[in-house]
């Protein structure tokens, strides 16, 4: 199969990049499929070129809905027909999306996990050709992962309705634990993964630990030139140090999830194009951005795992060029982070409180409420039953992994539009105002595919376009869906709440351990990890990021904080640490004199060999005798027996 021209058509590259070859050709051949590739490594190409060189259409199942339809939007972009589905859309938009998979001959169908188990979609599904499936995000299928979504386990009943078609699986961090879980819960025939190093060589680790945190990174966006990202834990404070930061000559600008879709693409594209030097943000920004000359990412707040923070932080220097990942530490923000376990798992009875509450608030009667959904106002229900939001959402987040219902976090549902008209009856139509005709020619002009499929909108262009305001564009497409012209659904930003059983007792709430405890210990770990990398003080940042993600590197990375400061011996901490190292093997080994010792070192500079012997020597970590030197204790044992003695 000619990949390669299939890349050169479509994307104008002449070559794959790191692994993206291999997973193609592994799929390519009919063989279930895991990929590991870091942020930025180019996971969308390896399943978008290996769908395009068979017949059939390609099952695209991730969470992430704004990077769905950006993806869908580029796909038809580039003359490749995509659809997608996912929560917040009228049924009327679903079914329509799902024929055009049928009988359009459609090339990709994206999907929310949530759609998987709607019956709807498996009726369709057994009338699609489907050549491969893609789960992307794929740690969110195990329950040991960061970010687990109880939707996905939906998908090995796909994959029974399809039992010969392969299935891909790309995420971009994983552990150990998770790459095996991934393959088990995708009943994957046998494992099958492939490996992108998560080395970044160009990346250097720094945790700085101060009180203002508002100085420091002045201070450290003054120092590095470039652009950056700085991200912040909640939306207030995204708009706080953006105006901080422009009070002080440094361009910037904010994003989070709560803004409209139109302020997120200005704002998004202010930064692309360098108008805005600095954009600070939540964890909402990021996903399917590819800057690749942002020389700096700062965390003012702690990510609560390692896998958002080395996600995040690997935004930085895409290009290969030297970048800096900063995480600011707090006296405080230890506490702050353990804080979130309880706000992140709220006692059990709290959280049937909060069922119970969310029954009177849609007045929803014993035993009814099975497949029922609701737009939810979160403000307003806590305002309602004197709760907090932080919490509400930790709990709805439980019931879901429990199955009681399904919550969905705020959606962006941009506007959207169909001409329910066929293109020659709506010509023969002459009654309209030369306004409503000027918006009609604008809508043709700009808009493709709204007489068989909805179109997304943005009613400031049509503005702009026909002279009109906004409210009045708002106003003519009301009246022409009134007039069964079109079918105009005015853009809407709200969570949503889904019945996936009937109403229960309070009482018969059951939150198993697999649901509750088994999380909640895993939620420990991470932020033990995260505390772990922030406080070290002898350990290189880059392998212990490494380490945790089951990459066994043997060298430390020379550029991190804790490698280029001060080791007691007078050396930096990673001179020190490689030179111990290497004269501990050899003297682990065998007893060698100094003379030995230095023939086999021959690399190393004379006077690091000396201090660095001095000090095994004075810490008594190795021994001479009779013009030979043993080995008495490892120094990274001597370094973890020091800690438990401060500790």
């Amino acid at each position: 199969m000619d990949y390669k021209s299939i890349l050169k058509q479509y994307w104008g590259y002449d070559n794959f990049r790191g692994i993206q070859e291999d997973i193609i050709r592994s799929i390519g051949s009919g063989k279930d499929t895991l990929g590991l590739m870091p942020t930025g490594g180019g996971k969308s190409i390896t399943f978008q070129v290996p769908a395009l060189a068979r017949p059939g259409l390609c099952l695209v199942i991730t969470p992430l809905i704004a990077l769905m339809k950006d993806q869908v939007r580029n796909l038809r972009a580039r003359g490749i027909k995509a659809a997608a589905v996912y929560s917040g859309m009228t049924r009327e938009e679903i079914i329509i999306a799902l024929e055009n998979c049928i009988f359009g001959d459609y090339k990709f169908l994206y999907i929310s996990p949530e759609r998987l188990g709607t019956e709807i979609f498996q009726i369709k599904l057994r009338s699609m050709k489907v050549n491969m499936i893609t789960v992307d995000e794929s740690h969110c299928i195990s329950q040991w992962g960061y970010d687990f979504r109880p939707a996905y386990l939906k998908i090995s009943d796909v994959r029974k309705l399809l039992p010969d078609v392969p299935i891909l699986a790309l995420t971009a961090t994983a552990t150990p634990e998770v790459v095996k879980d991934i393959q088990l819960k995708l009943a994957f025939r046998e494992e099958n993964v492939f490996r992108m190093s998560f080395e970044r060589k160009n990346l250097a680790y720094i945790v700085r630990r101060t009180e203002n945190k508002a100085e420091e990174l002045l201070h450290i966006l003054n120092s590095v030139q470039g652009s950056a990202i700085v991200y912040t834990r909640n939306r207030k404070k995204t708009k706080e140090v953006s105006l901080f930061l422009n009070d002080h000559d440094i361009t910037s600008t904010f994003y989070h999830a709560g803004l409209s879709n139109e302020t997120k693409d200005q704002r998004q594209k202010s930064w692309l194009t360098g108008e805005h030097r600095v954009m600070v943000a939540t964890n909402a920004f990021g996903m399917g951005i590819d800057k690749p000359d942002v020389r700096i990412v700062i965390h003012v707040d702690f990510p609560d795992s390692p896998e958002a923070y080395f996600q995040e932080a690997g935004r930085a220097g895409r290009d290969g060029q030297k970048a800096y990942a900063v995480l600011l530490y707090a006296r405080n923000d230890k506490t702050v982070l353990r804080k979130r376990i309880s706000d992140t798992f709220p006692e059990k009875d709290y959280i049937r409180k909060v069922y119970e509450d969310i029954n009177f608030y849609y007045q929803m009667a014993m035993g009814d409420g099975l497949g029922c959904t609701y737009a939810f106002n979160i403000d307003e229900f806590c305002h309602n039953f004197k709760h907090f939001p932080i919490q509400v959402d930790s709990a709805l987040k439980i019931l879901t992994r429990a199955g009681y219902l399904e919550y969905t976090d705020e959606q962006d549902n941009a506007s959207r539009i169909m001409f329910t008209l066929r293109r020659d009856e709506l010509y023969r139509i002459h009654e309209n105002s030369p306004e409503t005709e000027n918006l009609i020619r604008n809508i043709l002009r700009l808009y493709t595919g709204v007489f068989s499929d909805y179109a997304y909108i943005n009613e400031e262009t049509l503005a702009l376009r026909t002279g009109i305001t906004r409210q009045q564009v708002y106003e003519t497409l009301v009246l022409l869906t009134k007039r069964r012209i079109l079918h105009y659904i005015p853009g809407k930003k709200t969570p949503y709440i889904i019945y996936t059983r009937e109403r229960q007792e309070t009482e018969r709430i059951h939150l198993s351990r697999e649901v509750y405890e088994d999380r909640k210990e895993s939620y420990i770990r991470r932020i033990e990890a995260m505390l772990e990398y922030a406080d070290t003080d002898n350990k290189c940042r880059s392998r212990m990021l490494l380490h945790y993600f089951g990459e066994k590197n043997e060298h430390n990375c020379g550029q991190c904080d804790v490698c280029l400061s001060k080791h007691r011996s007078g050396l930096r901490q990673n001179t020190f640490s490689e030179l111990a190292d290497r004269i501990c093997q050899l003297l682990s080994n065998a007893p060698l004199s100094a003379g030995e010792l230095v023939a086999a070192l021959g690399d190393a500079e004379e006077t690091d060999l000396r201090q660095t012997l001095s000090y095994l020597l004075a810490e008594e970590q190795i021994r001479q005798e009779d013009g030979k030197l043993y080995l008495v204790t490892s120094p990274a044992r001597k370094e973890q027996d020091k800690s438990h003695d401060n500790a």
